[in-house]
């Protein structure tokens, strides 16, 4: 028998299509033509010229987190290959599957300084999973499969693959017929441990279900749904988790927090006893300062794909190592084998936990000009369908919008939540058009909400959009200022050098949108926001390109949050 001959970039390529990939997203360059050279041959997977790295990577991001693949990005060597650092300092923070592919100089240059070579795989290995430069041709196929693997297997997250350029133009032996995606192992959970899930959860007075991200990366939101329906058991989520279930299930107890939270979440929190966390890690802003406030006197027992996880936070009464959706799946079975019903006593606390989401809420009805920003979330909400993909990232809008945008479906709404970039939004959101129109759901409307500084971290990925005819709508709340630091330096009694206000409006982003190729308004009152809203709805489909409402909001307006689950404060009026 005998074995083709192929350029080995070509393998890569195959392998690439193999394991689901149809778009990429990165910018060329020297290093790294030999693998553009044989996308260009091969002709079958789309690419997406970014402007900067840090978009490809976030471009990436956003593709992977709707619809559960593999995201790619590729970037050429040196300063190509560390503007990817950000987007997967982002992934890896975010469990989002994704390889990044770099080319770099040629080999024995290496230790010689060469133009752009740099140690890449050195200076991300804190931010992935797996970081490889791969030194023998021979070893392409192994290296791309390997990387798939680790980024799919267990929790997920970014790989890096660095192929210097003297690798990349080689031929090797490679015949795609006999080469296959590596097999994923699966963690079940051991049986006893559900069964002792079981026993505790019943035991309780007043439990609750938190489901973490890990409950939509695994997806398992129908398991979840069935279990707390029978059990009828009230149950929260995570930031990362918002949407798993719609927000107004009837058992659905919003998310606890210092920050994006809801008044109703901390109380039933405070008030339960038993916690059954599902593929959440006990992130700083959802337990706040003091973890002795958080766990209190309630028991806990934690779920985590990933056993670093167990103990990391707070010390759970019982780990159980496994996959959210298996693990559900099995304490479901084990319920309906024994007919285990919800006990007659959790009725008073069911009914106690509907009276706090009913009683324990925020104003978002507010007339004033300027406009606040809660009134912005009441517009999106009515404006939007339960099948809208939103968008946000990191400021004072991420916290408002964790407290009044109501999410309906898992991955829909997108929020990077432990890295916290500036920027992520305008890319993140191309990912998300794309990945629709690859699974036939084009149609299917995307929302960044946005910030008016963050915004210009990646403004030049408008460019991208209007290229390539990537429809959304960005809503931004332009407050002038580095809000959340603004809000961070109040403990310190300052406002320094936050303020970004010059002239009479500070950057005119609707002009901005304008040099793209795109179009925008500006809003001042609240009465102009919906037909704003509206007009860049019909404004992006009739263009096939972004459309901005900026809505000029309160400029020193605080949002709730306080350094323990206990202890937020409210700063605007409540009902």
């Amino acid at each position: 028998m005998s074995v083709p001959i192929v350029p080995a970039m070509a393998a890569a390529v195959h392998i690439l299509r193999d394991e689901g990939v149809d778009i990429v997203f990165g910018c060329p360059g020297a290093a790294i033509l030999p693998l553009y050279k044989a996308m260009e041959v091969d002709g079958r997977i789309a690419h997406l010229i970014v402007r900067h790295e840090a978009g490809a990577a976030h471009m990436a991001d956003g593709w992977a987190r709707t619809n559960g693949r593999v995201g790619v990005a590729l970037a050429t060597s040196g300063p190509g290959a560390t503007n990817l650092v950000t987007g997967l300092y982002t992934a890896f923070a975010d469990s989002v599957p994704m390889v990044c592919v770099t080319g770099q100089a040629v080999s024995g240059k290496l230790h010689q300084e060469a133009f752009q070579a740099v140690d890449i795989t050195a200076v991300v290995r804190p931010v992935t999973k797996w970081a490889v430069q791969v030194k023998e041709a021979a070893q392409v196929p192994w290296a791309f499969r390997e990387a798939f693997r680790i980024a799919r297997e267990g929790r997920p997250g970014p790989v890096l693959v660095d192929i210097p350029l003297d690798v990349a133009r080689r031929e090797i032996h490679y015949d795609a017929g006999l080469d296959a995606p590596l097999p994923l192992r699966t963690a079940a959970p051991h049986p006893p441990r559900v069964e002792a899930a079981l026993e505790m959860l019943l035991a309780a007075e007043r439990p609750l279900v938190l489901a973490g991200g890990g409950v939509v990366l695994a997806e398992a939101a129908a398991e979840l749904r069935a279990l707390v329906e029978r059990l009828r058991v009230p149950f929260q989520v995570t930031l990362m988790g918002k949407g798993v279930v719609e927000d107004d299930h009837a058992l659905n107890m919003g998310t606890t927090g210092i920050q994006t939270s809801q008044r109703y979440a901390n109380a039933s929190f405070l008030e339960s006893d038993f916690v059954l966390a599902v593929g959440a890690r006990f992130g700083d802003r959802h337990t706040g300062d003091d973890l002795a406030v958080y766990r209190g006197r309630r028991t806990f027992v934690h779920v985590d794909v990933d056993p670093g996880q167990l103990g990391r936070v707070v010390e759970p009464d019982l780990g159980i190592v496994s996959d959210a959706r298996l693990f559900l799946a099995a304490l479901l079975e084990a319920a309906e084998r024994r007919d285990v019903r919800a006990p007659a006593r959790w009725r008073a606390w069911r009914e106690r936990c509907r009276h706090l989401k009913g009683t324990l809420t925020r104003r978002e009805d507010f007339a004033e000009v300027p406009v606040k920003a809660p009134r912005v979330y009441k517009e999106i909400n009515e404006a939007f369908g339960e099948d809208t993909y939103v968008v946000t990232a990191i400021g004072l809008y991420q916290i408002w919008g964790g407290q009044h945008q109501r999410a309906h479906r898992p991955r829909h709404y997108q929020v990077c939540g432990q890295a916290g970039p500036l920027g992520w939004e305008v890319p993140a959101a191309i990912g998300v058009k794309t990945a629709l129109r690859g699974m036939g759901r084009g149609a299917t409307e995307v929302v960044g909400i946005v910030g008016d500084y963050g915004f210009q971290y990646t403004v030049e990925e408008l460019a991208v959009a209007a290229q390539y005819d990537i429809p959304f709508v960005l809503i931004m709340l332009n407050n002038e200022y580095l809000g959340l630091i603004r809000q961070a330096s109040v403990g310190y009694r300052m406002n320094y050098q936050v303020d970004v206000h010059y002239d009479e409006r500070g950057t005119d982003n609707v002009a901005l949108m304008a040099a793209y190729g795109c179009a925008g308004r500006r809003v001042e009152k609240p009465e102009e926001i919906r037909p704003a809203v509206e007009w860049a709805r019909k404004e992006a489909v009739a263009t096939s390109r972004p459309v901005l409402v900026e809505i000029m909001i309160d400029r020193e307006a605080n949002t709730p949050h306080g350094p323990n689950i206990d202890s937020v404060r409210e700063f605007e009026p409540l009902p």
